[in-house]
């Protein structure tokens, strides 16, 4: 039997089970859905269905003489067939408006505000990864003076992204050399994406007789500081108290593994950044996170535009989250970060 010959029965009875689990995280039993949920059948009729839906592999029983409880699978045919996207209320979509709706300098600032307004609103943890780095179009480089022998790089990509960098020379720094050099990097080395600069720097740096050939020198020598692409440092996080209280993690097993996935940000930065590429909503639950350590969360994610680049946002939980409210949530959130990172 497939979940669409299923009975309308069956189908209310599964609903229920979710519904029940997702807000109580306890087995549920025949007789707690014969009671709270006015089917106007009897215990043993649903009892019956729920071993449809356990043949089914829908739901599961933790003990012999425990309630059932949803499966991975169970999760994902509720999510793909009976989901209903829950709307925000209006105080939640103000809240979001007025904590991303904000100046920010640079667009880590404004990421940092979006996965705690995510967290606050979901209750869960929440995620913010910033667009692929690499890929940005440079648009200016600039070399600022902060000390004697310390140097800002400031390089500008065309998304909005802006990243920077402290270096120190070996001997004290004029501001003709600085001007010089500046001009230099820019010519030769804007309109290029940060990957073919990072491949290509040395060959384009090579013969210059107005740069300050020392400066040339330590921008080569710090290319990897401040061209290097690892995503663990462009992710944002949110809540974490909120995931650490959920009662999945009083298992001291499974707290172990969230708090090394929270400390492993290049994990935790693969898990969301795999999904970026994809356009709208996505829930990605349990085992289908191709992590086995992680095999007890769930995330929601959607991908944003910040001009040319995509960035990924999301929330991550036990799989008993309330799907239906965070679909909206991220969903409104993705398309009100694309609005701001567009203008």
């Amino acid at each position: 039997m497939v979940f669409e010959d299923l009975s309308q029965r069956g189908k209310s009875v599964f609903g229920a089970i979710i519904d029940h689990y997702v807000s109580t995280a306890q087995p549920v039993g025949s007789r707690v859905i014969a009671e709270r949920y006015n089917f106007g059948i009897s215990p043993a009729t649903i009892r019956n269905t729920m071993q449809e839906l356990e043949e089914m592999g829908l739901v599961e029983q933790p003990h012999i003489s425990s309630g059932r409880v949803p499966t991975d699978k169970g999760y994902r045919v509720y999510v793909d067939q009976l989901l209903e996207p829950e709307k925000l209320s209006k105080p939640e979509l103000k809240k979001i408006k007025q904590k991303i709706e904000v100046d920010y300098k640079a667009i880590e600032e404004l990421l940092e505000k979006t996965s705690k307004v995510l967290a606050d609103v979901s209750k869960q943890l929440g995620v913010s990864l910033a667009p692929r780095f690499d890929k940005g179009i440079l648009t200016n480089v600039d070399l600022m003076q902060v000390a004697e022998k310390k140097l800002l790089v400031v390089l500008a990509v065309k998304s909005g992204l802006v990243k920077t960098i402290l270096l120190e020379a070996e001997s004290s720094l004029k501001s003709s050399s600085l001007e010089r050099t500046k001009r230099i990097l820019n010519e030769r080395l804007c309109g290029l994406s940060l990957k073919e600069i990072f491949d290509s720097m040395d060959q384009r740096l090579k013969e210059t007789s107005i740069a300050d050939l020392k400066l040339i020198k330590l921008f080569l020598n710090s290319k990897e500081a401040f061209l290097s692409f690892q995503q663990e440092e462009n992710i944002h996080l949110g809540g974490t108290t909120n995931i650490l209280n959920q009662p999945e993690f009083k298992d001291q097993r499974m707290l172990s593994f969230l708090i090394e996935l929270l400390e492993e940000k290049k994990t935790l930065a693969e898990l969301v950044s795999a999904k970026e590429l994809k356009e709208g909503i996505t829930i990605t639950i349990g085992k289908e996170l191709m992590h086995g350590d992680f095999c007890s969360l769930s995330l929601v994610t959607s991908s944003y535009q910040a001009k040319d680049l995509k960035g990924t946002i999301g929330i991550i939980g036990p799989k008993r989250m309330k799907y239906a409210k965070l679909v909206s949530l991220v969903d409104y959130t993705a398309k009100l970060l694309s609005e701001i990172l567009s203008r």
